[in-house]
């Protein structure tokens, strides 16, 4: 009878290991949850907050609340935020091909729907690989002499005000200059500020209601873009009959071929040539004017990048030879001083990406049609990276960066291909200020304000002159 009862025993507790297994096995696997947030007010979300506070305030205290990967409701769109290194490397590197770009049509219509940052795939690939050429280090050295030229005159315009000038407003003049000449190389005056006009007019709109309404900021935003294209198809048919085909961006794209022998239209030329424009004016911009800030708040700072420049400057005679490629690749302390401007202004606080198909990402449902935004801001204000991280100090840049936790200019195959000649910019206009100018801060309130992008408040009115201690 024992022996009856253990086999029972032994039979029963097989048959419970053998249901338990199959119940595990068939039990249906939990769906992804959407990850923790608010969604904030209807249609508005969130987009008001977003706008109204300083961008460290609205990222860093989500992120403290719901983790590194939230939900909110912004610009009309859910959207999913990421705050991690390896966030951004899966979302915009490793799988890049779940997320495409995407911006409101209202913004794509006043830039034109062929600009390179629209699109993915094989069209994105060819035109990139232009713009890249373009803006290659062996294109845009030999630009030097003229960004000197633009940088000096500038300088000595602002100087010969005598008064108190908005830098901001000044530094954005200077940044289409420099874009201008990237694209077109010595383009005559008259187009230059037929470009400039009609541009401040598409500016204006880009960042107002999408109205349609004659009379409206974006109806005449409209207007002015058909008027760029007319001027830059104009500037085409000329270099066509001139035969006059350069090696700057515009030669790039009107000399491009595909596979079929296939040219690009000029209204694909003209898209791609204002999103080159938009893409280099306001950022490197703002990067200036926080540059500014940075070194007049910090003197001793400012005295070891003048020691810096003064070399060079003493090595070219006084200033009579212009500065080389090669110096421009050996100033430590300025270079420093603007990889950590970069980042402690962060003015590109993400970047919108689209799922195209539903992700799951840690555990969490990231819809089809939802937008997703790395946080590279989160990332370059964290204090696992960067110590002290509200504190401005180049020091920490004598050493590299962890891998993904700087970003200034993106990451991955639309990452920003003109980040040289934006740098190389930075370091012509901070070798000549210092060298032969000074500069004083006036009335400045320590805030900050949008443009879009995070500008010291009232654009950093300042004033400036010519240093008469140096000959």
């Amino acid at each position: 009878m024992e022996i009856i009862a253990i086999l029972v025993y032994i039979f029963l507790f097989l048959s419970t290991l053998l249901l338990y297994s199959f119940i595990k096995k068939h039990r249906p696997t939990p769906k992804p949850k959407l990850p923790p947030g608010s969604m904030g007010w209807p249609y508005i979300g969130e987009t008001l907050q977003l706008y109204s506070q300083h961008p460290n305030i609205f990222f860093a205290s989500k992120q403290k609340r719901y983790g590194e990967i939230f939900k909110t409701h912004i610009l009309g769109c859910p959207c999913v935020m990421l705050a991690s290194p390896e966030a951004a490397r899966f979302v915009l590197v490793t799988h890049s091909q779940l997320f495409k770009p995407t911006y409101p049509k209202s913004k794509e219509k006043l830039i034109g729907s062929s600009a390179l940052f629209f699109h993915q795939g094989d069209y994105h690939s060819r035109i990139r690989k232009l713009v890249q050429t373009s803006l290659s280090p062996e294109s845009i050295k030999k630009l030097i002499p003229l960004i000197q030229s633009h940088v000096i005159s500038s300088l000595e315009s602002w100087a010969s005000i005598g008064h108190v000038i908005n830098s901001f407003h000044e530094m954005k003049k200077f940044s289409f200059n420099i874009g201008i000449l990237s694209v077109f190389g010595n383009l005559e005056g008259n187009y230059r500020e037929q470009l400039k006009d009609n541009y401040c007019i598409v500016e204006k709109g880009y960042n107002s209601f999408p109205n349609r309404i004659p009379g409206t900021a974006y109806s005449k935003a409209l207007l002015a873009r058909q008027r760029i294209q007319e001027i830059i198809s104009e500037i085409i048919c000329k270099k066509k009959e001139q035969r006059l085909i350069e090696k700057n961006l515009l030669g790039q794209l009107l000399k491009y071929k595909d596979e079929k022998g296939q040219t690009l239209t000029d209204e694909e030329i003209a898209d791609n040539v204002i999103g080159v424009l938009f893409a280099a004016q306001d950022t490197t911009a703002s990067v200036l004017t926080w540059i500014l800030k940075f070194l007049h708040d910090d003197q001793k700072l400012l005295e070891a990048i003048k020691t810096e420049q003064m070399a060079i400057y003493e090595a070219n005679e006084g200033g009579k030879i212009p500065l080389s490629w090669g110096q421009t690749r050996n100033m430590p302390i300025t270079h420093r001083v603007i990889l950590e401007s970069l980042r402690m202004a962060s003015i590109i606080s993400f970047t919108f990406r689209e799922a195209v198909v539903d992700v799951v990402y840690k555990g969490y449902l990231i819809p089809k049609g939802w937008k997703v935004m790395p946080l590279f801001r989160n990332i370059h204000h964290n204090p696992e990276f960067y110590p002290a991280p509200h504190n401005f100090d180049p020091s920490r840049f004598e050493v590299a960066p962890k891998p993904n936790t700087f970003m200034p200019f993106g990451n991955g195959v639309h990452s920003c291909p003109g980040n040289e000649l934006a740098k190389l910019n930075m370091l012509i206009l901070i070798h000549h200020l210092v060298t032969k100018f000074r500069w004083e801060v006036v009335g400045y309130e320590n805030g900050v304000e949008y443009s879009p992008f995070p500008i010291p408040t009232h654009g950093l009115p300042a004033r400036f002159w010519r240093d008469e201690s140096i000959n």
